[in-house]
């Protein structure tokens, strides 16, 4: 992605000019200089072979695809501590395109409908004494994409098989392989997210441009709604995980993904950018296929999945909220009558004062602990240079 910012981004923004928001400019900037002289760094030199290495600081950017996997694995470390020994389950809430195609103009307010409508829409069914009878748990992972960088807004949830009783006395278990049926989650979710919808049209609280100007007059904006209430929803739930360890293991491929990742490119050319992607209407290994999009097309359908700034991606909600789930989680544990978890103690103090500062990967040459010599600011360069790479060694045998 960075070489295509830098490659195509001055000519695309000034093509753009006026029609690109401040949000989408500061993330084609923080991943051309991620990871750069731009951005400062340090140098680190090897203590037992002196192999030294030069480490360019990253943009932290939650849309930068080189960022996001040291940001993966700190979410997770925090959530492994939350985890309960029983099986869990991912349900995924899709909103239909003709809401998508809203929500491209009204970001912030529709994702946010579609966080709270798809937790409202689980929470009160699994509380349902004919289907759970219980208070769940549960955490939300926006997604605004499809496969192919289109925009497809949808919820991934990550729920325990079970929750509180709502006497608080037992925890309740949802049965072997079948969490809640979807299509009643299905049907109460479109419910609930159009009149939520309809609650911020008539508060003022959308905006419609181009193509959508006359959904701004409340009969058009009726008219358009009203084929939507009598549609499938599309909710679906997959099969429990094997366990905590592959809960971890799937969520830290969900939570902090991006639209596209590098390893998906394969080529820039003069005819575009060439990525793999899937095709979710075919079954087996025919469904990933490699496209090429021109230039422009590409950067812009990445962009659109920019989100707007200090928006939250990823939201818990019931026994999970934030204000309580310590306290929940202490109490599911004591129901089901499990220990917490114990970790090792870490040393909160770290090394001292005095001693150099240490990296936590060994030496790439010979496996010596690699120690900071030399850090740098941003757009200044290091005294200190590099190992040469080793030449190889070739041996004629003719």
């Amino acid at each position: 992605m960075a070489d295509i910012f830098r490659r195509h981004g001055p000519a695309w923004r000034h093509a753009n000019a006026g029609h690109v928001s401040l949000g989408q400019l500061k993330v084609m900037s923080a991943i051309e200089s991620c990871r750069t002289a731009a951005l400062g760094g340090h140098v680190a030199r090897c203590e037992d072979c002196a192999h030294t290495v030069i480490a360019y600081n990253s943009c932290r950017n939650r849309h930068c695809p080189k960022c996001q996997g040291a940001a993966a694995k700190e979410w997770l470390a925090a959530r492994e501590a939350e985890l309960l020994p029983v099986p869990y389950y991912h349900v995924v809430f899709t909103l239909p395109a003709a809401i998508g195609a809203i929500a491209c103009q009204n970001k912030a307010v529709i994702y946010d409908l579609l966080f709270k409508a798809s937790a409202e829409t689980l929470i009160t069914i699994a509380a349902d004494p004919r289907h759970l009878g219980a208070r769940v748990g549960v955490t939300s992972v926006l997604h605004t994409w499809g496969s192919a960088l289109t925009h497809h807004p949808h919820v991934h949830m990550i729920v325990p098989g079970g929750g509180i009783s709502l006497d608080g006395s037992r925890w309740v278990s949802c049965r072997p392989g079948f969490f809640l049926p979807v299509r009643v989650l299905s049907r109460l979710f479109r419910r609930l997210f159009l009149e939520k919808l309809m609650a911020v049209y008539e508060a003022g609280r959308l905006n419609f441009f181009s193509d959508h100007a006359a959904l701004a007059h409340p009969q058009a904006f009726a008219a358009y709604l009203a084929p939507l209430r009598k549609i499938e929803w599309v909710v679906y739930a997959k099969r429990p995980f094997g366990g905590p360890e592959a809960v971890l293991a799937y969520l830290s491929r969900y939570t902090h993904r991006i639209a596209i990742a590098n390893s998906r490119l394969i080529a820039l050319d003069d005819n575009g950018v060439i990525f793999r992607w899937k095709d979710y209407r075919i079954e087996g290994r025919d469904r990933y296929k490699t496209m090429t999009l021109a230039t422009d097309e590409f950067i812009r359908r990445f962009l659109i999945h920019v989100l707007p700034t200090g928006f939250h991606r990823i939201r818990h909600y019931g026994l999970f909220a934030s204000y309580k789930r310590v306290e929940n989680i202490t109490r599911a544990r004591g129901l089901l009558n499990v220990p917490a978890p114990q970790y090792e103690a870490r040393d909160a103090t770290g090394s001292e004062a005095d001693e150099p500062q240490t990296l936590s990967h060994p030496c790439p040459c010979c496996g010596g602990r690699m120690i900071i010599i030399e850090t740098f600011e941003r757009g200044c360069s290091p005294r200190y240079r590099p190992t040469a790479p080793m030449a190889a060694i070739r041996i004629d045998t003719s």
